[in-house]
């Protein structure tokens, strides 16, 4: 099965016609993810690899109603505007790439998509692949060969090491289900424990990976759902953030990688996590032996 996204999702991107949207949308046509349509306000009739270029999200899916996934990959100071078009014309997941959108304006999309019933992935999230079905984003650049079919979810503030993880398991022939690059600002749409609850309810999945960072509680929050809810399945965990304590002065790049007290410390997390039964490793490799370990 997977999660988000299949083989028979359709994409639409809004932003199409900029220079990322371009990128963006040649990477998931070569991975042939259905790439519908695109919107760009004043560029209607237009295309973009082949794909339609409509100037609102309304017209884009009166075109093409099947529909079911957005991603935003434009200007931060109009990505709210883009977001709430989407959300508002019935689109239930909304993919957002951009980076450095005021949170004022986060906290109203995810409050707008709450409203709605609708799901954002991000902001600043590298994208979605379920392997060998269909990719939303520019997770895994142009050729995505790090990412391969399997039964591993993978969860990952890191865009980079989204893909990271999931070439790890690649290299020794572990496969992925679904890899989800969450985004690591203050603000995020979907949570740590919203994902893990869609990887409990995917039959595909029998293990989940999390590649966790110093700052927020989203993985004490997920080590308090885990135990709460008897999780089924298999979680490993691993916090990046380590050099944070032992050189307290040194920053964390990720907006959301702020520290207040003992509150998102790398210890703090990591606690919360074994107490909760999760499988934490000290050093990110070590991921894949202990995937072996529970998945055989």
């Amino acid at each position: 099965m997977a999660i988000l996204i299949d083989k028979n999702t359709e994409v639409l991107v809004q932003g199409i016609t900029g220079k990322e949207g371009v990128r963006a949308t040649q990477f998931m046509l070569n991975y042939k993810t259905k790439v519908v349509a695109g919107v760009r306000p004043g560029k209607a009739g237009e295309n973009v690899e082949g794909v339609p270029v409509y100037d609102t999200v309304k017209a884009a899916l009166q075109a093409h109603p099947k529909i079911s996934i957005s991603l935003i990959i434009i200007p931060p100071k109009v990505a709210k505007h883009a977001v709430k078009e989407a959300i508002e014309a019935g689109i239930k997941t909304i993919c957002v790439v951009t980076e450095n959108m005021p949170i004022k304006d986060t906290a109203y999309c995810i409050a707008l998509a709450e409203k709605h019933n609708a799901k954002i992935i991000g902001p600043t999230s590298i994208g979605i692949i379920s392997p060998g079905k269909s990719k939303v984003g520019l997770i895994g650049g142009n050729t995505s060969e790090q990412f391969t079919e399997g039964n591993v979810g993978i969860i990952s503030k890191s865009g980079g090491m989204s893909s990271e993880t999931a070439n790890i398991l690649t290299q020794v022939g572990i496969g992925q289900s679904t890899v989800v690059g969450m985004g690591a600002d203050v603000l995020i749409g979907t949570t740590i424990v919203e994902l893990l609850e869609m990887f409990k309810n995917d039959d595909q999945t029998k293990v989940v990976v999390i590649f966790g960072e110093i700052g927020g509680t989203a993985e004490e929050d997920a080590s308090d759902y885990i135990k709460k809810t008897n999780y089924p399945k298999p979680v490993i965990a691993f916090i990046s953030g380590k050099f944070a304590e032992i050189l307290p002065n040194t920053t964390l790049g990720h907006a959301g990688a702020i520290v207040e007290g003992n509150k998102g410390t790398r210890a703090a997390k990591v606690e919360a996590l074994k107490d909760a039964g999760v499988h934490v490793v000290e050093v990110h490799h070590e991921i894949v032996d202990k995937v072996k370990e529970l998945i055989i």
